[in-house]
């Protein structure tokens, strides 16, 4: 919500820049309702202030023994006519709340002018485009055609725009979430949250879904109380989690990180994407939020949307970074960036983030502050961005991966993640990469029990050919409560991997890494 400060002083300039988003700001409607608001307003400053001087002259009155009558009747008028500006100052407050409420926020001035999406603004590309000496195919069709990728039965359980994802497809899925959560937890400096699933109108509206957008939401009717609404992005708890509060001004940025489903009804997408995982009712998404001070939130977007990139360098996905224009953005939103990355099934870039600076617009909605280096309440900013859409981060590995014989997706992104390059991706590589308890070595007594539940259904043919899985001592590091690699057991590490520092997970060591003998991270810690 805009500062209702902004339109008393100088409506016409917001008119002009609301403009260009575009909205047309009824500035005549705002004007009546201002006006009304602030006669009625005036009065009651007066009639509260007469109220006083009434039970002043009345005591005195009394004191003297006059006859306090007519000053009696004449308080009690002034009183029932304060009630009635009462009640309608408020009404009015109310009235002028719903308007402002329905505003968007003002672009910041660094965002380009225009109507559509064609006038947004590329800022870079990242990565080299591959090519094909085969018609890429798309998602669906590699899905479908291993059977881990079922529409059909999606739609008998729950409808269209749902999907069904199974074994290795599935697994994937969930490491891909996993994925993200440890490199924001671990390298960028967010604190993982878990939050409801279903929040409050309250909470709606405080990140500006409610009330102009409520047709988009899945709402959840309730007959002992007021309805919920299932979250169409983690944006929504997390950010209000600092509503009605006032933050510590060295705490300043909170940073934090969620992983969850997202659920959006696509009212306004009838006839997009109606085939596949783009477009659904239900996807997962990890998502960034950041409460700034006001100084910095600017730096903050910069740095979110680097986090956000970041995910796609370390996949090796070609993407593009782009500045949305002025009739573009959304809502809230004071800035955006899109990040696009390229689907070579569809032969274009697709949105996998988006992320935006609200600066003041949803703390105002929120009543979310910091106390200033002055000790006063200050309003904080908001940002926030997807970091990524799982789905879509499955999808695009799923079309820059892919090959004619097959189609590798886990072997993609599981590899990678260890440390091994795309020529190594052999069958019974991934085999053993997925469950490396059954290949050379053993695990830590503190690891073994998850992984053997996270891994139990696969069966390798083979242990790894191209590298060597590490033996773990039972001995527990004192930071971690994690075995450390035995180094001694493995004459293919160096002297410098007896210093690594423990980290939560599986590790895998192959010999034809560009950098032989160091240690990549093979799974999501537990």
């Amino acid at each position: 919500m805009l500062d209702p400060q902004l339109f008393r002083n100088d409506i016409d300039a917001v008119a002009k820049r609301l403009a260009d988003r575009p909205f047309v700001l009824d500035v005549a409607g705002f004007q009546v309702i201002e006006a009304e608001r602030r006669t009625v307003q005036m009065r009651t400053q007066e009639l509260q202030a007469g109220r006083n001087a009434f039970a002043k002259r009345i005591g005195q009155a009394k004191g003297k023994g006059e006859d306090t009558t007519a000053l009696m009747a004449e308080a009690g008028a002034a009183n029932a006519e304060l009630e009635s500006l009462e009640k309608k100052l408020a009404e009015l407050q109310a009235k002028l709340h719903d308007f402002l409420s329905g505003i968007p926020n003002l672009p910041h001035q660094s965002v380009p002018t225009g109507r559509s999406a064609d006038d947004n603004q590329e800022m870079r590309r990242v990565g080299t485009i591959r090519t094909f000496g085969f018609a890429p195919k798309d998602h669906i069709a590699l899905g479908e055609a291993t059977g881990l990728l079922d529409f059909e039965t999606a739609t008998k359980i729950a409808g269209s725009r749902f999907a069904l994802l199974k074994g290795p497809l599935a697994r994937l899925h969930r490491a891909i979430a996993q994925f993200m959560l440890d490199v924001h937890t671990g390298e960028h400096g967010y604190t993982e949250v878990y939050v409801p699933y279903l929040v409050n109108a309250a909470s709606m509206f405080g990140t500006g879904q409610l009330p102009k957008f409520e047709e988009d939401l899945f709402a959840v009717p309730r007959s002992d109380s007021e309805k919920l609404y299932l979250i169409p992005t983690a944006e929504v708890p997390v950010t209000n989690m600092v509503r009605d509060e006032i933050v510590a001004l060295e705490s300043l940025p909170l940073k934090f990180v969620c992983h969850s489903p997202c659920f959006r009804s696509e009212a306004g997408s009838y006839g997009k994407d109606t085939r596949g995982m783009i477009r659904q009712h239900q996807f997962d998404k990890v998502e960034l939020v950041q409460i700034s001070h006001p100084s910095t939130s600017y730096e903050g977007l910069e740095e979110l949307t680097g986090h956000a990139e970041s995910i796609l360098k370390r996949l090796e996905l070609p993407y593009r970074v782009m500045t949305l224009c002025t009739g573009d953005m959304g809502f809230g939103s004071a800035k955006t960036y899109d990040i696009e990355v390229w689907l070579p099934g569809q032969n274009a870039y697709r949105e996998i983030s988006s992320c935006s600076n609200f600066e003041s617009f949803q703390a105002r909605r929120m009543q979310a502050r910091f106390r200033n280096d002055k000790n006063k309440p200050e309003l904080v900013h908001t940002l926030n961005g997807s970091a990524l859409a799982v789905g879509r981060t499955l999808i695009a590995v799923a079309e820059n991966y892919q090959n004619a014989a097959r189609m590798p997706m886990a072997a993609s992104v599981f590899l990678r993640y260890c440390g091994l390059t795309w020529a190594e991706s052999t069958k019974s590589a991934f085999s053993a990469c997925v469950n490396p308890a059954q290949g050379k070595g053993r695990l830590s007594a503190t690891i073994a029990p998850h992984f053997d539940a996270l891994t139990s259904s696969y069966k390798p043919a083979q242990a790894f050919t191209n590298g060597k899985v590490a033996e773990w001592s039972n001995a527990p590091d004192s930071k971690s409560g994690l075995g450390k690699p035995n180094v001694g057991s493995n004459p293919t590490l160096s002297a410098t991997d007896k210093e690594m520092r423990p980290v939560r997970g599986v590790f895998v060591c192959s010999n034809r890494h560009p950098t032989p003998g160091r240690w990549r991270p093979m799974m999501p810690r537990l």
